[in-house]
Formats: C-alpha cells, sequence, structure tokens
C-alpha cells in the first residue's frame, strides 16, 4: 500500500521541485509575487498530496496571499521558497529517503539559474542514462520504448525544463502512454 501512494507522490514530489527551481530568488525580504496562478497551482499541489497520503498534516504548507493598499493579493517569495522549500524536504524524508536529497547537487536536480533558464547538462546526462537504462527493460515495438527512444533522440535540443517537461508530455502522448504508465517506466 506504501508503494501505491509513494509511486502516486512521486509525480507530485517533481512538480514541487520544478516550481522551486522556477521561483524568483529573494533579493529583498519585500519581494513578492502577484501573479494568483502561481499559488493557487501550488496550493492545489497539496490538495491533492493531502487527497493522495490521507493526511492533513500538509495543508499548514499551503500559503495564504496577503494584501496591502497597494495590492490586492499576494504573497511574499520568502515565504513561497520556505514553504516549498520545506514540503519538499518534508516529502523526501517521508517517502524517498532511500533516494539522493534534492538539494544535496545531485545532478537529477541541479538546475543552473542563467539568464537562459538551460538545463544542467549533468540533469540532461542523467536523465539520458536512466532512459539507456529502461531502453533494455522493454520489448521492440513497445509503446514504452517507442517513447523512451522519442524522448532520448529529443535531448540535444531541450533548452530549458520547461521543454523538457513538454517533450516528455508530448512523447508520452504520441505513444498512448497514460501518466501513471510514465511514473512506472521513470520509478
Amino acid at each position: 500500500m506504501e508503494r501505491i501512494v509513494k509511486n502516486k507522490i512521486r509525480p507530485l514530489y517533481a512538480e514541487l521541485q520544478g516550481y522551486l527551481t522556477e521561483a524568483p530568488a529573494v533579493k529583498y525580504n519585500y519581494d513578492h509575487i502577484d501573479t494568483a496562478s502561481v499559488w493557487q497551482q501550488y496550493n492545489q499541489a497539496i490538495s491533492e498530496l493531502i487527497k493522495i497520503s490521507n493526511s492533513q498534516e500538509y495543508g499548514r504548507f499551503k500559503l495564504t496571499p496577503l494584501s496591502s493598499q497597494t495590492l490586492e493579493a499576494f504573497v511574499r517569495v520568502l515565504d513561497y521558497r520556505q514553504k516549498l522549500g520545506g514540503l519538499i524536504a518534508r516529502l523526501h524524508a517521508e517517502y524517498f529517503f532511500d533516494e539522493p536529497a534534492p538539494f544535496s547537487g545531485m545532478p537529477s536536480t541541479i538546475i543552473q539559474q542563467t539568464q537562459s533558464q538551460s538545463v544542467d547538462i549533468q540533469m540532461l546526462l542523467t536523465i539520458q542514462s536512466k532512459i539507456d537504462e529502461q531502453l533494455s527493460k522493454f520489448p521492440d515495438g513497445s509503446p514504452e520504448k517507442s517513447f523512451l527512444q522519442k524522448v532520448k533522440s529529443s535531448l540535444t535540443g531541450i533548452k530549458d525544463v520547461t521543454q523538457l517537461v513538454s517533450q516528455l508530455i508530448n512523447a508520452a502522448k504520441s505513444a498512448g502512454l497514460s501518466v501513471e504508465e510514465l511514473a512506472k517506466i521513470f520509478s
């Protein structure tokens, strides 16, 4: 049962790490995010996590927007990054303790924030290595093998996380794979 929950939480865990890599840096304590979709999407991920885990304790990581005389609604960047980082660390400790910590500098989570937001070369090499490892597990002509081959051939053109996620989704869709099947391939 715990393995099933872990497999259902894994995509959310990766999603949250993606949010953190795209979160603005904190320059000043008063830096804020005033785009409601940012915290709404984050809070929706937490609601999904609560449902999957059947545990209300994750609710404390939700963001509550603030308001001021000049802004109708906003969240502080510092609050967003702290709650997001805390939640990722908590999920790692509870479900993924036997895997490299997301903040330990392992290639699978290293993303350099440059002006172009390019994906770190080590991350691409790690993904390519994982694909090579998984390719031998599926028979020729299978949807899984077709998916892996398509993603592998497109890695050289990937410039950022958005392109990577988009490529994974498009390749899975064209191979006829569901999200669950996609998660199994990389687990």
